[in-house]
């Protein structure tokens, strides 16, 4: 995992750290492991303590009360004698505890000719280490119900894990084990794995992706050579190649010692017990060498560099305007954050209006700024529509700077970015690992576990002029690296004078066995003393998981209310939930409810479009309407004194729509520049052929939400108009979770339920009937691709099958997690993939079982036998050992599966769709302890049966396609809409 290379379209305020960041890509993961299956495609501010609860009616109905003034930050610090310094913060909301180790080392220690080696070691550590079993690190943790990744970003890496508490020595083993004690380990073979492991990351992040290589083209032209941010935190692929043994060791000498990192242990512990096992397992780790703090080395250029560069995976022409600014905990750094919402974040910024509204140039524009540890850098970056030329882009760009400095903004506008502060000030310490992340990261850069609170006051102390300050200092004419990334063969849509930017492009190649790895043999070594024994601790009292307390009731019209009062937060997240969804399209009208849940929020009767952003921005809340397969929902989140306040928002929104002309236009323009841009995204096409082939192209689920281009030209605004009135009261659930009583919830909805009718539109679940895959794998063209996307499946149950909640834990062993077979096999033992899964995706129809995986190109043949094989002996060989080992996973996992609000607001959302009862968590744990492995491999054998799965490919043709055909079915090739190329020709 690593930071570079990804720029966010909307950076929220305040800024995420890079540790932060990291949790947020764990977040996408985890979503996308436990709802495999919705879409398998979706702190800095943190002050803490024990609040007491809120009196919620009298702060909504009284005065708005300072919230955060309150706070402090309760943490003991303390350092062994090895230089190693220890956070602890105690958290009893949950029987979870989280470890987060920070190595003051990132690629800005790096040396050219040995780039991405920071990020390459911490692969490494996940290996082996003397006291610990083989491979343990990558499969225990997972096993136990735990959690555990890391990240490196320029300036450190990280390692983290999150546990149920009876985990917790065990954690402290591992973790201290792979601190200290791994070199000694370290093989040639593990080496030679490792590096196809993070080229696979390379190619499947950056090589293979479109503009994946914006990143390294910015900082190769906005840094000087000799400068440690010259290159990408991933590196070079050459580079990776000419790893060695000495290099690793040498690296783990450097900059691994106890001296050059911090350790924070957060949630459920006793501290003096704590501080004792902390003495034990982490206290003799050696000190290591002195690393030299790196002076801070902010850059300036002599005059703007414009550079081109052909993309072969890019659809769409994007622009990216890049400043040299401030490095990170500064003044500046801060004021130029909220300038960047400022110039972009809402629908009268300069840079929207003129390039999102008036030109009509682009979907959408974002500005951010990004500090690290030696420079900064504020960007602009604009995703065209397509053909656009990005000189256009480029002067509109100019004209928002000029309307900005002859008409600044309000103190309102101001106003509007920091209220946001105060929510997600809140919203960035939701669960321990939040917690960690914040005092680790702010005790190794900064010395003080506590600085969050110096960062949030320096943040609302900004001040107008502090802001046009930094913008006359670092933007005002100044010069900065443009970059235009464009679609193969249109060149001509660079913005003028452009150099080409020269990047390196790896060759495809068929051969497999010039690259193939393996486990190899064990390392022989003499085992590191110690005065403690190092062996396996044991595990503590099993902490199972209990369902909070939900109420329920009836409000209006059908509407009925679920909530779970939670106090440990002044914050409330809430939606509703309409059935329908994209079911209310018809094949003629595909894209129509997505469309009609995007303009819901562009303005109502009383508000325009950029009077309700705003209103929604003073509030500090965040609301979104999004169109499911099966429903529609309109979410919110807000501080719990906000709660009436954004909840009548909500009600404005959908009970008076404005049905805005322009915005219609707009957003259907930016649809249409959506699809086309997902004409070059492997994984995209993968998954929406999938969806055809399993479900049938003349239906409904086998046809993307979004649409087509055909379907979407057709939608006009009457259209839309039709499809809200089919939304109804009696179709629809209201779920909340935060620090909101029920009296309160049921006298702010139930009015709005009164008051909302309409007649209920029919939702039809009928199930469609199971294909035969008939022994075909279906092959997709992308030229040139460095990966090939892996597709499997069939159609499986209904999320209300009595089987389900069975079945999906039938396959924890088989695609769960790291400790699944496919990750084991295909990235533990062969180095083919980044990361292999399966799972079910949860529906009121039936809902399909998906395995999938980014495999290189030349090991497209091999992986595939792979995962026939493991399929095929899958039931078969799940026997009572595999048994017990999926029954611990499970239930342990469950533990911290719902810590956080948005945990918890899922719950609610189960019991409402699928009609599960309050407690059907601690049913599901209680009929998984009764199964057997006969019970399991009746399952496994009637539904994940490897013949009857459909197989899909999506690669480069020229060097696979010969592959493929080995593989035993017989392979049709389709274009990207799912057409038979033969039929087509």
């Amino acid at each position: 995992m690593h930071k570079d290379g990804d720029t966010p379209t909307s950076l929220p305020l305040p800024k995420k750290t890079p540790i932060k960041y990291c949790i947020l890509l764990r977040a996408k993961i985890k979503l996308v492991m436990r709802n495999i299956f919705f879409s398998l495609f979706t702190l800095l501010l943190f002050i803490y303590t024990s609040c007491s609860t809120s009196n919620t009616t009298d702060i909504m109905e009284d005065e708005k009360t300072d919230s955060t003034s309150s706070f402090t930050v309760p943490y003991e610090k303390f350092t062994l004698d090895n230089g190693l310094e220890v956070i602890l913060h105690e958290d009893h909301s949950d029987p979870i505890v989280a470890v987060a180790t920070v190595m003051h080392v990132g690629s800005n220690r790096e040396k050219p000719g040995k780039t991405g080696f920071a990020h390459f070691f911490e692969h490494m550590s996940f290996n082996d280490s003397e006291n610990t079993p083989v491979g343990a690190n990558r499969k225990l943790i997972n096993e136990w119900g735990g959690d555990r990744n890391g990240g490196t970003w320029s300036d450190g890496t990280i390692y983290y894990e999150v546990v149920p508490k009876d985990a917790f020595e065990k954690i402290l083993w591992i973790d201290s084990d792979r601190f200290g004690y791994m070199i000694n380990t370290v093989t040639q073979a593990a080496l030679e794995r490792e590096k196809q492991v993070v080229k696979n990351e390379k190619r499947e992040r950056v090589d293979n992706a479109p503009y994946g290589y914006t990143g390294e083209i910015i900082r190769k032209n906005l840094y000087p050579k000799d400068h440690p941010y010259h290159w990408t935190v991933i590196g070079s692929l050459p580079d990776l190649q000419s790893a060695t043994l000495d290099d690793v060791k040498e690296f783990y000498e450097q900059y691994y010692g106890a001296a050059n990192g911090s350790l924070v242990i957060a949630g459920d512990i006793d501290v003096p017990k704590t501080k004792k096992l902390v003495q034990q397992w982490f206290g003799e780790i050696r000190r290591g060498p002195d690393v030299q703090p790196l002076q801070p080395r902010p850059v300036t250029l002599d005059g703007t560099k414009n550079v081109y560069f052909e993309d072969n995976f890019a659809k769409l022409p994007e622009l990216r305007m890049v400043f040299p600014t401030v490095e990170q905990y500064t003044k500046d750094e801060n004021a130029l954050r909220i300038l960047a919402q400022l110039l972009s974040g809402n629908k009268k910024s300069p840079l929207y209006q003129n390039i999102v509204e008036k030109s009509k140039l682009a979907p959408r524009v974002s500005a951010y700024q990004d500090s690290n540890e030696l420079a900064g850098e504020f960007a602009i970056v604009v995703r065209a529509n397509a053909n656009t030329d990005l000189d256009t882009v480029k002067e509109a760009i100019e004209v928002s700077f000029k309307q900005f400095e002859e008409n600044g903004f309000s103190e309102q506008d101001l106003k509007a970015v920091k209220a946001r502060l105060e929510t997600e000030f809140y919203q960035d310490m939701s669960s321990v690992l939040d917690k960690a992340f914040t005092l680790v990261q702010y005790n190794e850069f900064q010395g003080d576990p506590g600085y969050a609170s110096t960062v949030y006051e320096q943040l609302i102390s900004i001040s107008k002029e502090d802001i046009l300050t930094v913008y006359n200092k670092y933007i005002k004419n100044r010069p900065y690296v443009l970059s235009s990334v464009i679609p193969m063969g249109q060149k001509e849509l660079a913005v003028t004078n452009s150099k080409e930017a020269k990047v390196w492009i790896e060759e495809v190649k068929k051969d497999v066995a010039e690259e193939e790895v393996a486990q190899g043999e064990e390392a022989v070594y003499e085992k590191t003393a110690s005065i403690h024994d190092r062996s396996e601790p044991d595990f503590g009292e099993l902490p199972l998981f209990s369902t909070p307390e939900i109420w329920t009731s009836p409000a209006a019209n059908g509407i009925t209310l679920y909530g779970i009062e939670n106090n440990e937060l002044p914050l409330v997240t809430f939606d509703l939930t309409i059935k329908g969804g994209q079911l209310l399209d018809t094949l003629k009208t595909l894209g129509t409810s997505n469309l009609m849940a995007g303009l819901l929020k562009e303005g109502t009767l009383q508000k325009t479009p950029a009077e309700l952003e705003k209103a929604i921005q003073l509030l500090g809340a965040s609301i979104s309407i999004r169109c499911y397969r099966e429903e529609i929902r309109i979410t919110a989140n807000c501080l719990s004194k906000n709660f009436k306040e954004t909840f009548e928002l909500v009600r404005e929104i959908l009970l008076q729509p404005r049905w805005d002309t322009d915005e219609f236009k707009r957003l259907k323009r930016a649809t249409l520049t959506q699809l086309r841009g997902q004409k070059a995204n492997a994984q995209r096409i993968g998954r929406n052929n999938f969806d055809r082939l399993v479900y049938g192209d003349s239906t409904i689920l086998g046809s993307p939400i979004t649409g087509t281009l055909e379907s979407v030209e057709r939608i006009t605004l009457e259209d839309v108009k039709a499809q809200y009135q089919k939304l109804a009261a009696q179709n629809t659930s209201f779920h909340i979770v935060g620090d909101v009583s029920q009296e309160v919830v049921k006298k702010v909805v139930i009015p709005f339920a009164n008051e909302w009718k309409t007649e209920p539109t029919p939702i039809v679940i009928k199930n469609i009937p199971r294909k035969d895959p008939s022994d075909i794998l279906y092959f997709i063209d992308v030229p040139g691709a460095k990966q090939s996307v892996i597709y499997l499946g069939n159609q499986a149950l209904p999320a209300t099958h009595k089987d389900y909640a069975r079945l999906t834990h039938a396959n924890e062993v088989l695609g769960g997690g790291s400790s699944g077979q496919l990750f084991q096999t295909l990235r533990i033992q062969k180095g083919y993939t980044y990361g292999a899964y399966s799972g079910l995706i949860p529906m009121l129809h039936t809902g399909n079982f998906i395995a999938r995986t980014n495999v290189r190109a030349n090991a497209t043949l091999a992986s595939l036998q792979i995962i026939k094989e493991l399929i095929e002996k899958y039931g078969r060989e799940f026997d009572n050992a595999t048994t017990e080992l999926t029954k611990n996973k499970v239930i342990k996992t469950n533990t911290l599966a719902f810590e956080s609000i948005d945990d918890k607001i899922d719950i609610l959302r189960t019991i409402s769709k699928y009609g599960r009862p309050h407690t059907f968590i601690e049913d599901e744990q209680k009929e998984l302890l009764q199964m057997t492995a006969e019970d399991f491999r009746r399952l496994i054998n009637q539904y994940f049966v490897e013949k009857d799965m459909f197989y899909i490919v999506v690669g480069d043709k020229a060097t696979q396609w010969e592959e493929v055909q080995k593989f035993g079915r017989k392979v049709i090739e389709l274009d990207i809409q799912g057409k038979p190329k033969e039929l087509i020709e």
